[in-house]
């Protein structure tokens, strides 16, 4: 069953079409991926699903519920957490500071605790620096450290935007065994990647999105297969003079 659905989606940027009438779907449980180059409208896309940016046309729905006009705070409360390109964190707040402000509409103070608790088995580091400053985290630490600041909201779906960005290899790994984890604990994932090769390997679902439009779609495996995705995106099948 769709967690998510968008239809027709449409966002203008003065004029000039950053989305031109976009659909796809996210089942409950799954982790589907949207891949594509700089510009392509990946950002876009979560941006007009969380509310951030206005939509010309086209909907939303969300666990059956049409959320196109909403604002953000109401998505949020309804089940969605972002996380966010280059992370965010607060510079100059802890880590466990950053954790709370992740809770901010939520009034069950005994089960914030227990959720924080759940956050720092997940990411031991976390707990290790919970009184250090987040500015002055590993950009892997912020990353992590983002991604239990959304998990304090208790979405059913997460939206992350490029997590592996700036990351050395081996935090990549890092980042995209926690994304299957939480796949695994029930939460839903649609994932912007550039690295197009490491989301495909954890999707069970992909869609290529190229100068606003999707233009291919298909199970991780068979984008993986693509010639034309192994040519554009993960640098195979060329053809070197």
């Amino acid at each position: 069953m769709s967690l998510l659905e968008v239809k027709n989606l449409v966002v203008s940027y003065g004029g000039i079409e950053a989305l031109k009438g976009i659909s796809f779907s996210v089942d409950e449980g799954q982790i589907v991926t949207l891949i594509g180059a700089n510009g392509a409208g990946k950002s876009t896309t979560l941006r007009a699903i969380s509310g951030i940016v206005p939509i010309k046309a086209g909907s939303i729905s969300y666990d059956g519920r049409e959320i196109t006009s909403m604002d953000t705070q109401k998505i949020v409360e309804a089940g969605i957490a972002m996380v966010p390109e280059g992370r965010r964190v607060f510079a100059n707040l802890t880590v466990l500071e950053n954790l709370k402000i992740g809770a901010y509409l939520r009034k069950d103070n005994a089960q914030i605790q227990k959720d924080i608790d759940h956050i720092y088995k997940l990411f031991p580091r976390l707990q290790e620096r919970s009184w250090q400053l987040a500015g002055t985290l590993s950009g892997g630490e912020q990353q992590m450290l983002a991604v239990g600041r959304a998990l304090m909201t208790k979405p059913r779906l997460m939206m992350m935007d490029e997590p592996s960005l700036g990351l050395a290899p081996l935090v990549v790994r890092d980042i995209f065994s926690i994304i299957r984890r939480l796949s695994e604990e029930g939460i839903t994932i649609l994932l912007i990647e550039q690295n197009a090769n490491a989301a495909l390997h954890a999707a069970h679902y992909g869609y290529v999105l190229e100068t606003g439009q999707i233009t291919l779609s298909g199970t991780g495996e068979e984008l993986l297969a693509s010639k034309r995705v192994q040519e554009a995106y993960l640098g195979k099948g060329k053809k070197h003079k």
